[in-house]
């Protein structure tokens, strides 16, 4: 018999996690790296795991889809019982590229536990959705109270480029009542949280051109301007003296209502000493609800491939983004205009647009809300939940509330503050998932009907 009460569901979940951590390490595994230049196979190989987990995990209708261009995802149905809504749990078997081996402390594909946290790429992002989702089906034996669709994506880390498309074409098997999009994280080990406000993403490539050639430095310096020289001082425009964003028509969706002190931004982040930080206003206004803008790549001869001579073109990608309530196209149109205005000394300056992605505030009240607040209060031992933004983008969840306008949208996840995710050593507190797992069971028993 299905479990009913908090305790039985809390006994339930302690009897299949073991298995479901095995599970976890198993997909931790595979390198499922979807950008292009890596092996889709293990891509592949990842999404057919997942769709064995969850034939064993009960569920009775599991397929592997693709649209023309994407990446496996698997879709896995288990009907709603007569009377009782539909939810559709999201994450994602895809993951990050590991970057410089040289900079991890384990295997990055190989899970490691140390202390309380297990070590791996995707280990938290986002293969601990996936198997969190997993443990509160197992923790039904396949029945839970509530129709349950499981929806794990195999092209998130990329930026969904056929998310819109999956979602349009499939349309028929994803429509649910409740959306649990299990791809974010908690406020800190302990405090749980629902994100209900997410920055969008906008980037582009600009590139400073001043000669036709290089020329010999001592020749030409000082009359003839360098591209790199134009450059660095166009970059230098995007803010102003004390750290704000100065470009024109960009929005500020104001305070938070959320405090988080210096010294903890700063120790998360591995700020150095003495760095100061950028920005006026509170650390989660700046963080969640202003725009940020950072030059995250230069095209230009490196250091140890220097010569003297004038660079001719420099290129650089400027990546902003967006706060809440943010018109995603208008924004990267301002930026592209701020750039192709302020070019100094003649040099030609050009400018492509980039990727486009919209940021999201979530309306979070009514019944899935509090049903969701109440099974993470329970699940964190009284902890009560937090409420917060976050400063990263997650693009796909405006797509969802295009496809599905009616849905309740809870943005959930398992990472902490200290997960590194997308970095080196990306790890996962054993607690905290074993509490989102728990949490995600008792939430599909709260949104059942109360005669069930």
């Amino acid at each position: 018999m299905s479990p009913r009460t908090d305790a039985e569901i809390r006994a339930a979940v302690d009897r299949v996690l073991p298995d479901v951590r095995r599970d976890l390490e198993r997909l931790v595994r595979v390198p499922s790296v979807a950008f292009p230049g890596f092996d889709h196979g293990e891509v592949r190989r990842s999404a057919e795991m997942v769709a064995e987990l969850c034939r064993s995990a009960g569920v009775p209708d599991v397929q592997i889809l693709t649209v023309e261009g994407g990446q496996p995802a698997v879709v896995a149905r288990i009907p709603a019982p007569p009377g009782a809504p539909t939810v559709l749990l999201y994450a994602h078997h895809d993951v990050q590229p590991v970057g410089d081996t040289s900079d991890w402390r384990t295997e990055p594909f190989e899970p490691t536990e140390d202390g309380d946290r297990l070590y791996g790429r995707g280990a938290a992002d986002d293969k601990a959705g996936v198997t969190a989702h997993l443990a509160a089906i197992r923790a039904y034996d396949g029945q839970p109270p509530v129709g349950v669709t499981l929806f794990i994506e195999g092209e998130e880390e990329c930026g969904s480029p056929t998310l819109e498309k999956f979602l349009r074409e499939y349309s028929d098997l994803l429509a649910a009542d409740v959306l649990v999009l299990a791809d974010s994280g908690n406020w800190d080990i302990g405090t749980p949280a629902l994100t209900t406000s997410l920055r969008g993403l906008v980037d582009c490539y600009v590139e400073v051109r001043t000669l036709s050639h290089a020329v010999h430095s001592g020749m030409f310096g000082g009359v003839v301007p360098d591209a790199l020289t134009g450059l660095c001082r166009l970059l230098a425009t995007l803010h102003d003296d004390a750290g704000n964003v100065a470009v024109a028509g960009l929005h500020d969706a104001g305070p938070t209502g959320v405090e988080m002190p210096e010294e903890r931004l700063r120790a998360e982040s591995g700020v150095l000493p003495g760095v100061e930080l950028i920005g006026s206003g509170s650390i989660t206004e700046r963080n969640w609800n202003k725009p940020a803008i950072s030059v995250i790549g230069i095209d230009c001869p490196t250091v140890k491939d220097a010569s003297n001579t004038l660079v001719p073109a420099a290129r650089a990608k400027v990546s902003l983004r967006l706060a809440p309530g943010q018109d995603a196209e208008a924004a990267l149109t301002a930026l592209v205009e701020h750039l192709e205005a302020r070019g100094e000394w003649g040099a030609t300056v050009t400018v492509t647009r980039g990727e486009v992605g919209a940021p999201y505030q979530i309306d979070a009240t009514g019944p899935a809300y509090e049903a969701a607040r109440d099974a993470f209060r329970t699940a964190w031992d009284g902890a009560a939940p937090v409420d917060m933004g976050i400063g990263g983008s997650i693009p796909f969840v405006a797509e969802f509330a295009d496809a599905f306008p009616s849905a309740a949208i809870l943005v959930t996840g398992v990472e902490d503050p200290d997960s590194r995710a997308h970095g080196a050593n990306e790890s996962l507190h054993l607690g905290e998932w074993r509490r989102a797992c728990l949490a995600e069971a008792l939430l599909l028993a709260r949104l059942a009907p109360a005669d069930r």
